[in-house]
């Protein structure tokens, strides 16, 4: 299985012959949008954690673009449909079969509204269960919840935010780590904005005496898993 970051939380899974991009924000990310085309970009998927601007900014363009399928939360899925977009709805608690393998929603704790102030339901992650499974946390804190990714797979690699501020920060994404029983992290959602800025010596410092591997992979860049 292949990751391709795009900076912030967006990139592309490949898993089971199919590519599936989360949370596209890559035009009006400062760290990616001289070095990604979205219109070069392939999907046959775009899965949505919530409805802010900085994870669904370019979802309708690439959706139009290559006639990818939509999944995220029952708000977010009409939002995409009422424009006349291929859109499935996927809430949390709920599972889903697709081509590629098992797609579990489970819950995120963060806000969550569209750029113009409507309402964009509630914040998720996700569990993508195939010859790999990746657990997508979201834009989220650390919760007591996370102990339950477990019971429903055995996590090969966690993607979990690490920018503080907005999400769980470095030390909290550790702890997650630990309820996802899973030592294998790609952090994301850092840097794209001024105050989630992280040192990245300081972090990768703190992963490595939790005795757990940080991947902090350049954007454009690919990593297996």
């Amino acid at each position: 299985m292949k990751i391709t970051y795009y900076g912030q939380n967006s990139f592309t899974l490949e898993m089971g012959g199919k590519k599936i991009l989360v949370d596209p924000f890559i035009t009006q990310n400062e760290l990616s949008k001289d070095k990604i085309d979205i219109m070069q970009l392939e999907a046959d998927y775009i899965f949505l954690t919530h409805a802010h601007f900085d994870h669904t900014l370019d979802a309708e363009a690439i959706a139009k673009n290559t006639g990818a399928t939509i999944v995220a939360n029952f708000e977010i899925y009409q939002h995409y449909t009422d424009k006349d977009l291929k859109a499935m709805p996927l809430n949390p608690g709920g599972q889903r079969e697709f081509e590629f393998g098992k797609v579990k929603c489970v819950n995120a704790i963060h806000t969550s509204s569209f750029p113009d102030g409507s309402y964009g339901g509630i914040a998720s992650g996700f569990i993508f269960m195939g010859e790999k499974n990746i657990y997508v946390a979201g834009d989220t804190a650390l919760t007591m919840d996370m102990q339950l990714i477990p019971k429903w797979a055995k996590i090969d690699l966690a993607i979990l935010p690490i920018g503080d501020i907005v999400t769980m920060g470095a030390d909290d994404a550790i702890i997650a780590s630990d309820f996802v029983q899973c030592d294998r992290v790609m952090g994301v959602h850092y840097d794209a904005l001024p105050f989630i800025e992280i040192d990245h010596k300081e972090v990768k410092e703190k992963f490595k005496k939790a005795n757990k591997q940080l991947h902090l992979v350049e954007i454009g860049a690919t990593l297996e898993v």
